[in-house]
């Protein structure tokens, strides 16, 4: 592999998780909102993800099914994530930043972990799934030219 093509590959890297990350803070609005989860959202945003991916980061394909199943794993996490620091945060009386920082990644991996049902890691799979679908198939007319 040269140069280029490795930092090509980097920089769908960092793209697909600057998506990712996007996209389970946008995911996270509606909860907090609502309050109460929704993990069904998983199916728009892992759509959504694979489309963003298939046409913005990596032509059609396996490296793009990939990358969108990763941008998704990581929009669910980050979800988590930041909904477990919002109530950390409420129960505190913190910032969200504030509680961010004080709880730190690996407590607040727990947290999520803790706080999802077994339905809310199904309904996280198939948007996981449905993200690497539709960034690996191919359109109706073929590949783009």
């Amino acid at each position: 592999m040269n140069a280029r093509a490795a930092f090509s590959w980097l920089f769908a890297l960092f793209s697909t998780a600057m998506l990712g990350l996007a996209a389970g803070a946008v995911w996270m609005v509606p909860m907090l909102y609502l309050q109460r989860p929704l993990p069904w959202l998983a199916l728009p945003a892992g759509w959504l993800l694979g489309k963003a991916v298939r046409h913005w980061v990596r032509p059609a394909g396996t490296g793009a099914a990939l990358l969108a199943a990763l941008a998704a794993l990581t929009a669910a996490l980050y979800m988590s994530m930041l909904t477990a620091a919002a109530r950390i945060a409420g129960l505190m009386g913190l910032g969200l930043v504030d509680a961010l920082h004080t709880a730190g990644v690996a407590l607040l991996l727990q947290l999520a972990r803790l706080g999802n049902a077994p339905a809310d890691s199904a309904w996280y799979a198939i948007g996981i799934g449905l993200a690497a679908l539709t960034a690996g198939r191919l359109d109706r007319n073929g590949p783009a030219a």
